[in-house]
Order: C-alpha cells, then sequence, then structure tokens
C-alpha cells in the first residue's frame, strides 16, 4: 500500500447530470461556508452554474460529454482531485454512460469519497475528516507498469 496525504485545504471535483444541476448548485450554496477555502474542479456547464451562483472560483473543464468526466478521471489519476462529488441522475439515460462509469472506477482505483447524492454528500461535509487533514491508502501501482506481457 501507498499513503497518500490529503490536506486540509481539498482539491474538490464536482459533476451533475443535467437533471441534478440545480440540486448541486443549492447544496454548494447551503455549505458555502464550509467550502470556499477549497479548490474545485467541475465539468463545464456544472462549474459555470456554479461559479455565478455561489462566487467560487471554479476550474472549468469541457462539458461531461465532451470530455470533462474523462479530464476530471485524469486528474483523479494524478492525485490532483481528493474528492468526488457527482450528483449523478440514475433515471435518465446518457449518452456518455460509458465515461460516466469510468470516473466512478477511477475514483474506486484510487481510493477517494465520492457522493453520487444529496445524502451522501452531506455525510461527507459533516465528517470531522473533512476539516482536516487525512491519509488515505492505494495499492502500489508500479509494479502493474512494470509488468511483463
Amino acid at each position: 500500500m501507498k499513503e497518500i496525504k490529503i490536506s486540509s485545504v481539498k482539491n474538490i471535483a464536482l459533476v451533475a447530470h443535467d437533471n441534478k444541476k440545480k440540486e448541486l448548485v443549492n447544496w454548494v450554496l447551503k455549505h458555502q461556508n464550509e467550502l470556499e477555502n477549497h479548490s474545485f474542479y467541475a465539468t463545464g456547464t456544472t462549474g459555470r452554474l456554479i461559479s455565478e451562483k455561489t462566487g467560487l472560483k471554479v476550474s472549468c473543464l469541457q462539458s461531461g460529454p465532451l470530455g470533462g468526466d474523462q479530464q476530471i478521471g485524469a486528474k483523479i489519476s494524478e492525485n490532483k482531485v481528493d474528492m468526488l462529488i457527482f450528483f449523478w441522475d440514475p433515471l435518465e439515460a446518457q449518452p456518455h454512460d460509458p465515461d460516466v462509469k469510468a470516473l466512478i472506477r477511477l475514483a474506486a482505483v484510487w481510493n477517494i469519497p465520492v457522493a453520487c447524492n444529496l445524502s451522501t454528500a452531506d455525510f461527507i461535509i459533516s465528517s470531522p475528516l473533512f476539516k482536516k487533514g487525512y491519509s488515505r491508502n492505494v495499492p502500489d501501482y508500479s509494479k502493474h507498469n512494470q509488468r511483463e506481457i
């Protein structure tokens, strides 16, 4: 195992499907005081809406269907994202569903906290671990890159 230290200032990825964008914006507004000292990445439209409604500085990537989900996945694999808040719509078919599944998979591979709904996001932000540093364990993947085929 390899230990990765997460500081008290988190790098948080924010993603929401169209039918969940308003819910995510409202969640950020509700918790704006707790979130204001953290850094944010978001897929395009979601990030723009959050920035406009809250005044928080958000690094906006591409829209999810245009590659934004994959950009966030890359940041997770580079240890540039400490947690993922992804309000996804389980009742609506998504044209980029494989990208969504890949993003959730990368969050699991790199052992970062993930909230896929309002209740889980509330649990994460109310955790004492949210306010302080944390060390997460991930498998040491260096041997994976050196394997012979």
